[in-house]
C-alpha cells in the first residue's frame, strides 16, 4: 500500500573508528542532515546548509539514488519525491555525511514502498551498500556504538555516552576519498600492533561504557589506521600530540578522514581549545563545537 503521509527525518553527523575501533566503532555528533518528502510528480530537490549545491543535485545524489535502488530490488514501483534538505554535515570529511544519506535513502524507500524493514534491516541494507556498519549504526542509535556485520545482519550494542562531553572537529578545506584513504592501509600488521589495538580497542568501549572522560588519551591510541594515512591527513600530524596535554583528553582521525576530532578535558573550556588549536593549525582550517549525538528522529508530515 503507497504511503499517504509525507516522511520527516534528522539524522546525525558521525565519527567512525575514534583511534583504534576501525571500521567497528562510530559516535555520533551534534550535526544533522534534516530531510522532509512527499510524494510528487517528478523528482525534485530544495537544499539549504552545506553544500547545498550537491545536495541538491537530482544527478548522481547518494539518498535518491538508494531510494530507487533499495526499492527497485524490493519490485516496488518508485515514486517520485519533492524533498526539502537541510544539511549541517561536510561532505567527504569523514563525518559520515554519506552514511546519513544512505540511511535517509533506505528510509525513504522503507516509508514511501512500505517495506516494513523495521531499525535493524534498515540498517543492515545500508550498511550492505556502504561495506561496513560503524558509521550506519552510530547515525541511526545514536551515542556510542560498536557495531559488527555476521552474514546479513549487524549487531550493535550502543552506549548513550556522556552528552556533556565537549569536543571539536578540525575541518580542512580539501576532502579526502575514503576509497583514497583505505588504499593507504597496509594488507597485513604486525601482531604487536594488532595486541596494542585490541587493548586500546577495549579500554574504548569501556571508556564511553563508563563515562570515563580520563581514559581517551590512551584508548584512542591506534596502530593500524592512522599511521598509515598521516600524511595524506596533514592535521592529525599537528593535532595528535595534544593527547598528551592535561587540558586534552583524546584526539583521533574523524572515520577515514581528513577531519580530526578532538576532545577536551573536563576544566578546559571551549574558548580555551578553540584559541590553542587555532594557534596551531591556523585561520583556514575551521573548528567546529561539538557534542554526543542523538540518533535517527523521524515523524509524519
Amino acid at each position: 500500500m503507497t504511503a499517504v503521509h509525507g516522511l520527516r527525518l534528522s539524522l546525525p553527523a558521525t565519527s567512525a573508528n575514534l583511534g583504534p575501533g576501525f571500521d567497528a566503532a562510530g559516535l555520533a555528533l551534534s550535526m544533522r542532515l534534516r530531510v522532509e518528502a512527499q510524494v510528487a510528480a517528478g523528482f525534485q530537490i530544495q537544499a539549504t546548509g552545506r553544500d547545498r549545491e550537491l545536495c541538491g543535485a537530482l544527478e548522481h545524489n547518494l539518498m535518491l539514488d538508494t531510494y530507487r535502488d533499495v526499492l527497485g530490488r524490493a519490485g516496488v514501483a518508485v515514486l517520485p519525491l519533492h524533498v526539502k534538505l537541510h544539511n549541517e554535515i561536510p561532505l567527504g570529511m569523514g563525518c559520515g555525511s554519506s552514511a546519513a544519506a544512505l540511511l535517509a535513502g533506505v528510509a525513504l524507500a522503507d516509508h514511501f514502498g512500505d517495506l516494513r524493514m523495521g531499525d535493524a534491516g534498515i540498517v543492515a541494507e545500508a550498511s550492505r551498500i556502504e561495506g561496513h556498519p560503524d558509521n550506519v549504526a552510530a547515525c541511526w542509535y545514536g551515542g556510542f556504538t560498536v557495531s559488527a556485520q555476521e552474514g546479513d545482519t549487524v549487531q550493535v550494542a550502543t552506549f548513550a555516552g556522556d552528552p556533556g562531553w565537549e569536543m571539536l572537529l578540525a575541518v580542512q578545506a580539501t576532502s579526502l576519498a575514503t576509497t583514497k584513504a583505505r588504499a593507504l592501509l597496509p594488507e597485513s600488521y604486525a601482531k604487536a600492533d594488532a595486541i596494542f589495538n585490541v587493548q586500546r580497542a577495549s579500554l574504548l568501549v569501556a571508556a564511553f561504557a563508563q563515562g570515563r572522560l580520563d581514559l581517551l588519551a590512551t584508548a584512542m591510541q591506534d596502530r593500524m589506521h592512522q599511521p598509515y594515512r598521516m600524511e595524506a591527513c596533514p592535521l592529525l600530524k599537528t593535532l595528535l600530540p595534544l593527547a598528551a596535554e592535561p587540558e586534552i583528553a583524546g584526539v583521533a582521525l574523524s572515520g577515514a578522514g581528513p577531519s580530526v576530532l578532538v576532545f577536551l578535558a573536563a576544566e578546559t573550556t571551549l574558548l580555551e581549545a578553540e584559541t590553542r588549536l587555532q594557534t596551531l593549525v591556523g585561520p583556514e582550517v575551521e573548528l567546529l563545537p561539538l557534542r554526543i549525538g542523538r540518533g535517527v528522529e523521524r515523524s509524519l508530515l
